[in-house]
């Protein structure tokens, strides 16, 4: 199959052309026809597949053969949870348009609102939005939803998990009860489909595996090391192994500036991402990164989700994360496109909780090694033996309507900046059936160790 045999204009081929694309990826070739039957579409894909232009082809065509868009009106509303995810379909849309007398527009919180009400008071065919912004502009007439023909809800686990439960509530009762919704999420997990049987009309399902599992693609280690070496354990691997190009997890947005000063004082070009960073910033380091102007981004969970690098070789996780699913969604960053990854841990005797949690996750046990010369004075402890996963039971809905009543925003985590601290109810369950394994290496210096010697 081909982009021609799915029914788009020449326009929309024409700069499909320009890209070099010619076969559609399998999210593509499913999510395509059924939004351009006017259907609407549930869809679990992950990012990396190709989801975006997936959406985006179908509502360009749509859009190219109705009415002009009239002031403060839009016709597609794209709701996403992060600024760098907007940004990036944003992008798309654009890049996918350029051919067709469509406009678009992208508005999310951490720069200048004015600009942003200007964009919109000619309407646009296509708004891109998180959804604190998004609100913000509705509060001050900037923006309505007359003419409203379709919703997208992209990354909806992430939105959920993220806090913005009460923001997408608030958003669906302003919308028309007659439109085209698309839903697309990395899985169907329990929440999504409870969120799902209210806002979608006997949907189109679409659910999308990758090629290869991850188990295949992440090789995964666990360097057991004492706190105050991580520094410069991570120093010495990145030097030792000449890494050209790693993203570093962290928990906090200071953790993470404070390590961006520690490997540039090392003489390895570094650049923090996370919530405080101003938007500009956040672009210009994640541009330079893509550029190989530094080697390392150091990011928080919440900066780097939408961040799309093909073939990144290594993650990091310099701290386990509070959230077990969440080392899931960094290794997934890694390990794309049919190519191998390294997923490395750096973890000190006190984040064993931590790790037993995202071994049961995983349902694996990571394999364990200790750099020579970086021997920790404080053992890991053993991993417990593994436990049986349970199926999770949706969350509760406060309402069995989505009209939110008294117009209350979710609080700071809806804006998009904050992360959910120690909040475990994550909401993904994307490892349920055991996609996430490990790998063999055997490198000078290092000794592996068993991390259940019991088994």
């Amino acid at each position: 199959m081909s982009f021609t045999d799915l029914g788009l204009s020449a326009p929309i081929q024409k700069a499909i052309a320009e890209k070099g694309y010619d076969t559609p990826s399998p999210i593509q070739s499913q999510a395509i026809p059924a939004v351009l039957s006017g259907k609407d579409v549930m869809a679990a894909a992950q990012t990396g597949t190709g989801k975006t232009a997936g959406f985006t082809l179908p509502i360009l065509e749509l859009l190219s053969r109705g009415d002009k868009v009239r002031a403060n009106q839009a016709r597609t509303l794209i709701i996403t949870p992060t600024r760098e995810l907007a940004a990036q379909i944003a992008e798309n849309v654009e890049m996918y348009g350029k051919h067709l007398p469509l406009k678009s527009a992208v508005v999310f919180g951490g720069v200048k609102i004015n600009p942003q009400m200007q964009k919109l008071r000619e309407g646009v065919d296509i708004l891109v939005a998180t959804p604190g912004r998004l609100l913000d502009l509705y509060n001050q007439n900037a923006i309505r939803f007359n003419q409203l023909e379709i919703l997208v809800l992209d990354e909806a686990d992430r939105m959920l998990d993220m806090g913005f439960l009460r923001d997408i509530k608030k958003i669906l009762s302003l919308l028309p009860k007659v439109r085209q919704t698309l839903l697309f999420s990395a899985t169907f997990s329990p929440d999504i489909r409870e969120l799902a049987k209210r806002i979608v009309n006997n949907p189109v399902e679409i659910s999308i595996s990758p090629e290869t599992t991850t188990a295949e693609r992440v090789e995964q280690s666990i360097y057991s090391v004492d706190k105050n070496k991580k520094s410069a354990l991570l120093t010495h691997l990145i030097l030792e192994n000449d890494w050209q190009q790693v993203i570093v997890f962290m928990k906090t947005k200071h953790g993470a500036n404070k390590l961006t000063k520690q490997l540039d004082a090392a003489g390895i070009p570094a650049a923090a991402i996370h919530g405080n960073k101003s938007q500009g910033a956040r672009t210009k380091a994640l541009a330079q990164f893509k550029e190989g102007k530094i080697s390392v981004l150091v990011a928080t969970d919440i900066a780097a989700r939408g961040i799309d690098i093909d073939q990144l070789p290594q993650v990091v996780n310099y701290e386990l994360p509070n959230v077990p699913e969440d080392y899931v969604h960094r290794i997934g960053r890694t390990g794309r496109a049919g190519s191998s990854g390294h997923a490395v841990s750096l973890v000190c005797a006190d984040e064993i909780d931590l790790l037993n949690d995202v071994e049961h996750v995983i349902q694996a046990h990571i394999p364990r090694e200790i750099v020579a010369g970086f021997e920790p004075v404080h053992a890991l402890p053993e991993s417990r033996k593994l436990r049986a996963l349970k199926p999770k039971k949706p969350r509760k809905f406060k309402s069995e309507s989505l009209d939110h009543k008294d117009g209350q925003r979710s609080g700071g985590n809806a804006r998009g900046n904050k992360p959910t601290g120690k909040n475990r109810r994550h909401i993904g369950n994307s490892s349920a059936s055991n996609p996430y394994g490990n790998s063999e290496q055997k490198s000078g210096g290092r000794r592996r160790i068993n991390p259940n010697p019991s088994k």
